[in-house]
């Protein structure tokens, strides 16, 4: 009936509408597959990739007893074309025309004798699922199409341009390698398989990323590593479910077991040596096709203050280089707010001569302690901030003289007074004297509220904040091992690696709280002594 109302339809909600599209997916039986006919095929592949001006289609017709016409397909871009030009085309064109091939040649067995006979490439798949055919073209892979095949061949043709090993900008050392992880999630494995010549070592590949369908590599040892981690990690990785994977950060923080923290769960670091070592104590390395970075898993707060080169000195330097780190990650979190507490609170805890000078410095200032730091620790950070982002030879240069040039004029202009500008200048090498850049970013965000603590409650307020902050991290787990082992839960086995690090013959164990399946390093007969009677004989 015209001119009757109708009800308007209803928007149907953007996430019902994606489960309805899954759901319409897994309803279809199979998927789809080549036909056979040459001509429908390609076009219909042409079709998926929209005609993209980066896809290049060869067409060949091969002599033999009824001409045999097959078609070359990749991405320029993504395949190397002299190994196209002269392992396939060549072997197709050239060594088809021997007449041992010719009369081998026939369109019931073309896929396997080119398979088999004509090309010197070392990995090839059959392939006839059009998804997986599709794959394998963006990724850098050549595929060879026949007449009358229902199936082709994915030629390893991978040859797109990627940065070389390079030492690590991040994760310098004073002892040790300088090779640091490229791009290259391939390059990256053999680094690792370079240190590792164990058959037990694994290289486990997912694919994550309905849009970018991104390359993952596992990297674990088999007889090591705990194999419920194992199972739980990968579990974790093959249920995400997102668009594009483009760093291996996306990965880092969809499989934290809490997100709401500025704590790292997993560990991400640049330098193969590092993963290597990790692997040997039974975690488990993620590799993300496309970033330098790998992450490795479980992760627990007293390996973010280890550094590589403190297993390749000797135990007491070790120690001393450790203590000292612990001694700048507390002035790093801590030093601006026991700064303010003492001298807006407690004044009478320090010496009357620092007391009396710390008065008259501060004579003329125009805003309270709490601004003048705040002022202060923003202006660093914010210099901080602009070296990484300027080019490499101008940043270093940018932040110093710019940290120079603001404290001085600050102090001038009577702004702050000479005695904070020190204890901010030294907060902030506090902070870079941290080996994990993620851990250091955490440090620096949690002294702003210690310092409001401070600011309000003193020494009070900082303890109070000291008990909140660890219980926090008490509860915090890394694929379900707790985060301040082997402190809590206490493991007396894995203090020989905590903060005092023993020399290496007596490090016969690995870390107890990972749970490896094999738990001793070193034989027990390592590192005996001999006696003098051993000796005389």
């Amino acid at each position: 009936m015209e001119g009757e109302f109708k009800k308007p339809v209803k928007a149907v909600p953007a996430a019902e509408l994606k489960n309805r599209r899954q759901e319409e997916q897994v309803k279809q039986e199979k998927p789809a597959r080549l036909t056979g006919n040459l001509a429908a095929d390609l076009n219909f592949l042409r079709s998926l990739l929209h005609d993209s001006s980066d896809v290049v289609i060869r067409r060949v017709r091969l002599p033999a007893e009824r001409d045999i016409d097959l078609a070359l397909i990749y991405v320029d871009g993504m395949a190397d074309k002299r190994v196209v030009d002269l392992d396939i085309l060549q072997g197709l064109l050239h060594l088809a025309r021997i007449q041992g091939f010719l009369d081998r040649l026939s369109k019931g067995n073309a896929l396997e004798v080119i398979q088999t006979h004509l090309l010197t490439i070392g990995e090839i798949k059959v392939m006839a699922e059009v998804e997986k055919i599709i794959h394998s073209l963006l990724s850098g892979d050549t595929f060879i199409l026949v007449e009358g095949a229902a199936q082709g061949l994915a030629v390893n043709t991978r040859g797109y341009e990627t940065r070389g090993v390079q030492e690590p900008t991040i994760e310098a050392v004073v002892r040790g390698p300088r090779e640091g992880f490229s791009e290259n999630l391939r390059t990256n494995t053999s680094l690792l398989r370079r240190r590792i010549k164990d058959p037990d070592l694994v290289v486990e590949m997912l694919t994550i990323g309905d849009r970018t369908h991104t390359d993952i590599a596992l990297v674990y040892i088999k007889d090591l590593a705990n194999v419920k981690v194992v199972k739980e990690l990968k579990g974790r990785i093959e249920k995400l479910r997102v668009d594009g994977i483009l760093e291996s950060g996306y990965i880092e923080q969809m499989l934290q077991d809490r997100s709401m923290t500025v704590f790292p769960q997993m560990q991400g670091t640049e330098r193969p040596d590092k993963v290597a070592a990790g692997i040997l104590e039974g975690r488990i390395a993620v590799i993300v096709d496309g970033t330098p970075f790998v992450l490795l898993a479980p992760a627990v707060w007293a390996q973010f203050f280890q550094s590589p080169d403190d297993f390749y000195e000797r135990a007491h330097i070790a120690i001393f280089i450790r203590f000292i780190r612990l001694i700048s990650m507390a002035s790093a979190l801590l030093l601006p707010s026991a700064y303010i507490a003492l001298a807006s609170f407690h004044p009478e805890m320090l010496p009357t001569s620092l007391a009396l000078a710390l008065a008259a410095a501060r004579t003329g200032v125009p805003f309270s302690l709490l601004v003048e730091v705040l002022l202060m620790e923003i202006a660093v950070e914010v210099v901080r901030e602009a070296s990484v982002r300027l080019p490499g030879p101008i940043g270093p240069t940018v932040g110093i003289v710019g940290g120079i040039i603001l404290g001085e004029a600050s102090v001038r202009a009577g702004i702050v007074s000479p005695l904070t500008v020190i204890v901010v200048a030294i907060t902030a090498i506090g902070s870079f004297a941290t080996p994990s850049y993620s851990s250091a970013i955490a440090l620096r965000l949690l002294r702003f509220p210690f310092m409001f603590l401070a600011a309000t409650f003193g020494l009070i307020g900082i303890a109070t904040g000291l008990i909140l902050l660890t219980i926090h991290v008490a509860s915090l787990e890394s694929l379900g091992v707790p985060y301040l082992a082997p402190y809590a839960p206490y493991h007396v086995e894995s203090q020989g690696d905590a903060v005092v690090r023993r020399t290496w013959p007596y490090l016969k164990e690995r870390p107890t709280f990972l749970k490896p399946q094999d738990v001793e390093r070193l034989p027990d007969d390592v590192g005996k002594e001999d006696t003098g009677d051993e000796q005389k004989e």
